[in-house]
C-alpha cells in the first residue's frame, strides 16, 4: 500500500485542539515538478508559436527594422514619408510620456508594421513560387533554366531552419479545375471500360450535365474555394469518413507492420516500453511543432496539417455523423490485455516515464491474474460493428457512472494500446505468416482493437508489433512519417540489454496500472451483436501478402521508368491475366502541396495501358512494339499522377459537384452515376523512408513491410505496395470469399510484374532497344504465386 500512500497528497486528522494537516512532501515535489514542465511547456510553444507565426522572417529581423529605423531618424532621414510624425501626432499626450518618448514609440510602431507588411510580402511572394507546378513535369534529370531559378527563389526565400508549421500560412489553395477539363479527363479514363455504344451514352449524359447545371454547380464550388482554406478536405473527411454509417473496421481503418526481417526483443512488455517512450518523444516534438517539415526535392513544402490530430484523438459515434474530438496534455494511456482495460500514466515527477519504468508497469499488467468483469471482453467490438447502435448504446450506458469514467479514460487518452497475447511475423518457412499478421493487424479478435482512437497499438507477445489506424483524421503517409520516427528510435536510440530489457533503472515506488471498471450487463446483447457483425466481416476478409525480391526500384530506375507506374501497369496486366477483362482501377495520390490537401484519384486504366496489356497477351506483337506501348503507358501514368498532385484530377471535383448539388436540392443523373461506378481494383503505395533516419544500405534487414487496408468493392481486390530500398518490393492484396469475382486460386496476380525479369545479372545501359531480349525472356514467364485456395 505504499504507491497507494504516496498518492495522498495530504491529509488531516480533526483534535480538541484543531485540525492537525500533514503534507506529504514527495507528493508536493511532483506537483511542483509538474507545475515547471507544464509552464516550460507553455513557454517552448509560445516561442515556437512566435517562429512560426513571423516566418519566413525572424524575431531578429524585428529588431533590425528597429534599429535601421532609429538610425535614419538621428541622421535626420525620413524613410516613413511622414508616417512617424503623423503616429506621433495620435499618440495621447501625458506628463509620462515626454516628446522624446513619443518620437521613439512613433518609430517603433513605424518600424513594426513595415517589418509586417515586409512578412505578408514575404510570404505572398512564396505562395505565388509554390503555385508554380511545371517543374513536376519536366523529365526526371531534365531541369530547365526556369525552373532552376525557381528553386534557387523557393529556397532563398524558406529560410534556415523552418518548423513543422512554418510554411502553412504560404501554401496556396487547390484550385478548382475547369468543367471542360474534368468531363474531358473522365470521358478517356472510361473510355477502355466501355463499348462504342455505351460511351457514345455517356458522352450525351456529359455533355448535357456540361451545359446545366454544371455552371452553377461550379459558380457555388468556386466561392467555397474562395472563403475555405481548402474545398474539398472538409467535406472528404465528412461525407466520406464521418457519415458512414457501416462499420470502420476493415471498411475504412488500415494497418502498417512493424519491421519485416528484425525483432529488436521478444520480451512484450519491453518492446512495448521502448515503443511507447518513443512515440512519447514525437509527440512532445509534434506538440511543440519541432519536426522538420516535409519537402519534396528537399525544397518545396509539404502541407503539415493532419499531424495535429495524430494524438490525444477519438472517432465519436453519432446518430447521423461521427465527429473526431481532439485534446491536448492527454498523460495516460489505455491498454487492453486479456479482457481487461487498464490505465497507465505517462509521466511521473513532471518528465515521461523512461522505457525501463513503463516496461515495469507493462509487465505488471502480464502478471495480473485478475479475471474479466461480466462483457468486459467484447466491449471493444461496439467500436467495430454499425455506427448507430454504437452510438444509441453509448448515450444509453456509458453516460454515467463508472462507465462513464472508463469510456472517458478510453477516450481521452493519448492512444490506445493492445498487448496482444497471439504471436506474429514475417516467418520463410511458413508462406501464410505475413497474411495472419495482415489479418491480426486489420481486424484482430474484433474486440481487441479500439478502432475509434486515432490508432492502436498492437504489441505481440513475441515482440512484434503492429498499428491500426482510423482514416478520418488522416492518409497513411502521416501516421507512416511517426512510425518510422519510433522504429528508428527503438532499433537505434534506446536500444535493449543483452537480456532483452528495456535500458535504465527500475523505480518500482511507481503506482501500478489501474483497471477500468465497468458495470454493463444491459449492455452485452448490444455488444454481442455487434461482435457477431465485426466476425462476419473480418471472416470474409481474405488477405495475402508477399515479398518481391527478384528485383525492384534499382532495376526499374536503370530501365529509365517510373516504378510506380512500372507496378501500376503491371497490375493492370495481373487483373487482366486473372479477370480477362478490365476495371475502374484507383490509385491515390497526394495533394498535400495545397494547403491543407489530402488525396485524389489517380485513374490508372488508361487506354495506353489497356493497349499494352493487350499486346502483351498477343502473341504477334513484336517486343518492339510492346516495348514503344509499354513506355507510352507509362508516361501517360506519370502525367495523370502529375496531374493529381498539382490540383488537376477528376474525382475530386466531381464529389465536390455532386455534394454541392445534394444541398440545392438539384439532381444529376451523370454525378449519380460517376459516384456510383465500382473501383474493383483500389490500390495505394505505402511511402517510405520519409525522414531517411534508417540507412538502409548499411542496415538491410531493417526495413519495413508497409501496410495494408481491406478490399473497397465486395467483388474487388485492395493492393497496397512498398518499394523497399533497391531490391524488394512488397505486396498486400485483399478480397473477400463471399464474391465469386474472387473466389479460388488466382495466378500472376501479384507478382506478373515479371514480365520484366532481366535474363543476365546486368541491365543492358546502351538504347531501349537492347531490353528486348530480357523482356522477351519476361513474357514468357508464368510465375505463379497463389493465395489460399477459398474453402
Amino acid at each position: 500500500m505504499a504507491e497507494a500512500h504516496q498518492a495522498v497528497a495530504f491529509q488531516f486528522t480533526v483534535t480538541p485542539d484543531g485540525i492537525d494537516l500533514q503534507l506529504s512532501r514527495e507528493v508536493l515535489k511532483h506537483i511542483y515538478l509538474s507545475g515547471v514542465t507544464s509552464w516550460k511547456k507553455r513557454a517552448i510553444r509560445f516561442k515556437n508559436g512566435v517562429l512560426t507565426g513571423v516566418y519566413p522572417a525572424s524575431p531578429s529581423s524585428w529588431l533590425i527594422v528597429v534599429i535601421a529605423i532609429m538610425s535614419t531618424m538621428y541622421a535626420r532621414i525620413d524613410p516613413s514619408m511622414g508616417m512617424i510624425d503623423r503616429i506621433k501626432t495620435s499618440l495621447p499626450v501625458s506628463e509620462f510620456m515626454t516628446v522624446q518618448t513619443q518620437t521613439v514609440l512613433s518609430a517603433i510602431l513605424f518600424a513594426t508594421g513595415l517589418w509586417l507588411s515586409f512578412i505578408f510580402l514575404l510570404r505572398y511572394i512564396l505562395k505565388a513560387l509554390l503555385s508554380y507546378h511545371g517543374w513536376i513535369f519536366e523529365s526526371h534529370g531534365k531541369m530547365s533554366f526556369s525552373t532552376k531559378v525557381w528553386l534557387s527563389l523557393v529556397k532563398l526565400l524558406s529560410g534556415r531552419r523552418p518548423l513543422l508549421y512554418s510554411f502553412q500560412a504560404s501554401l496556396p489553395h487547390l484550385p478548382v479545375p475547369s468543367i471542360d477539363d474534368t468531363i474531358n479527363r473522365y470521358l478517356e479514363s472510361v473510355r477502355p471500360l466501355l463499348d462504342d455504344e455505351q460511351y457514345k451514352q455517356m458522352e450525351i449524359v456529359a455533355n448535357d450535365f456540361k451545359k446545366d447545371p454544371a455552371p452553377k454547380l461550379q459558380k457555388h464550388l468556386k466561392l467555397k474555394s474562395w472563403w475555405a482554406t481548402n474545398y474539398v478536405s472538409d467535406w472528404w473527411e465528412e461525407y466520406i469518413y464521418l457519415r458512414g454509417r457501416d462499420p470502420i473496421m476493415v471498411n475504412s481503418n488500415f494497418y502498417t507492420m512493424d519491421l519485416l526481417y528484425v525483432i529488436p526483443t521478444h520480451r512484450q512488455a519491453s518492446r512495448a516500453a521502448n515503443i511507447v517512450h518513443a512515440m512519447l518523444q514525437y509527440r512532445r516534438k509534434l506538440e511543440r511543432g519541432e519536426l522538420t517539415p516535409l519537402r519534396a526535392l528537399g525544397i518545396v513544402p509539404m502541407c503539415s496539417f493532419q499531424y495535429e490530430r495524430m494524438f490525444n484523438t477519438t472517432r465519436i459515434p453519432g446518430i447521423e455523423t461521427d465527429f473526431v474530438q481532439h485534446l491536448k496534455d492527454r498523460k495516460h494511456l489505455v491498454v487492453y490485455h486479456r479482457g481487461r482495460f487498464f490505465k497507465v500514466w505517462l509521466y511521473y515527477g513532471g518528465r515521461h516515464l523512461w522505457p525501463s519504468e513503463l516496461e515495469l508497469q507493462f509487465q505488471r499488467i502480464l502478471d495480473d491474474k485478475s479475471e474479466p468483469q461480466p462483457g468486459e471482453i467484447k466491449l471493444p467490438s461496439l467500436t467495430a460493428g454499425n455506427r448507430v447502435p454504437w452510438a444509441r448504446a453509448r448515450l444509453k450506458y456509458f453516460n454515467e457512472g463508472v462507465n462513464r469514467a472508463s469510456l472517458e479514460a478510453i477516450e481521452t487518452a493519448a492512444f490506445f494500446m493492445t498487448l496482444d497475447d497471439e504471436a506474429h511475423g514475417y516467418d520463410p518457412e511458413n508462406i501464410r505468416s505475413l497474411d495472419l499478421y495482415a489479418k491480426s493487424l486489420l481486424h484482430g479478435k474484433c474486440y481487441d482493437r479500439w478502432f475509434d482512437k486515432s490508432f492502436t497499438l498492437i504489441v505481440y507477445k513475441n515482440g512484434k508489433t503492429g498499428i491500426n489506424t482510423e482514416h478520418s483524421w488522416a492518409d497513411s503517409p502521416i501516421i507512416g512519417h511517426m512510425w518510422e520516427y519510433v522504429l528508428a528510435t527503438d532499433c537505434f536510440h534506446l536500444g535493449y540489454t543483452a537480456e532483452g530489457h528495456c535500458k535504465g533503472d527500475i523505480n518500482k515506488s511507481l503506482a501500478p496500472p489501474t483497471r477500468l471498471q465497468w458495470d454493463i450487463p444491459k449492455c452485452q446483447e448490444i455488444i454481442e451483436g455487434s461482435y457477431m457483425i465485426a466476425k462476419g466481416i473480418a471472416d470474409d476478409v481474405d488477405f495475402h501478402d508477399c515479398l518481391f525480391n527478384e528485383f525492384g526500384k534499382g532495376l526499374i530506375k536503370k530501365c529509365r521508368t517510373s516504378p510506380d507506374a512500372f507496378i501500376q501497369l503491371a497490375l493492370q496486366l495481373a487483373h487482366y491475366r486473372d479477370k480477362g477483362e478490365f476495371c475502374l482501377t484507383y490509385e491515390s495520390s497526394m495533394t498535400r502541396m495545397f494547403r491543407e490537401g489530402r488525396t485524389e484519384t489517380v485513374r490508372s486504366c488508361t487506354c495506353e495501358s489497356t493497349a499494352f496489356v493487350k499486346a502483351m497477351e498477343d502473341e504477334s506483337t513484336t517486343n518492339e512494339q510492346r516495348l514503344a506501348l509499354f513506355k507510352k503507358a507509362a508516361d501517360k501514368h506519370q502525367n495523370m499522377y502529375r496531374l493529381a498532385m498539382t490540383g488537376a484530377g477528376i474525382d475530386r471535383h466531381l464529389f465536390c459537384l455532386y455534394i454541392v448539388s445534394k444541398v440545392m436540392g438539384i439532381d444529376s443523373p451523370f454525378l449519380k452515376q460517376v459516384l456510383s461506378e465500382p473501383w474493383r481494383l483500389s490500390t495505394s503505395q505505402t511511402p517510405q523512408q520519409q525522414l531517411n533516419l534508417i540507412d538502409t544500405q548499411k542496415f538491410p534487414k531493417y526495413v519495413g513491410a508497409g501496410g495494408g487496408f481491406g478490399p473497397v468493392a465486395d467483388d474487388g481486390y485492395g493492393v497496397s505496395y512498398i518499394i523497399v530500398g533497391e531490391n524488394l518490393i512488397t505486396f498486400h492484396i485483399s478480397s473477400k470469399f463471399s464474391s465469386p469475382e474472387t473466389v479460388g486460386e488466382f495466378q500472376t496476380f501479384f507478382l506478373s510484374a515479371t514480365f520484366f525479369w532481366p535474363p543476365v545479372t546486368e541491365v543492358p545501359a546502351s538504347s531501349d532497344a537492347s531490353l528486348n531480349p530480357w523482356m522477351t525472356r519476361g513474357m514468357t514467364l508464368s510465375r505463379s504465386y497463389k493465395t489460399h485456395t477459398h474453402t
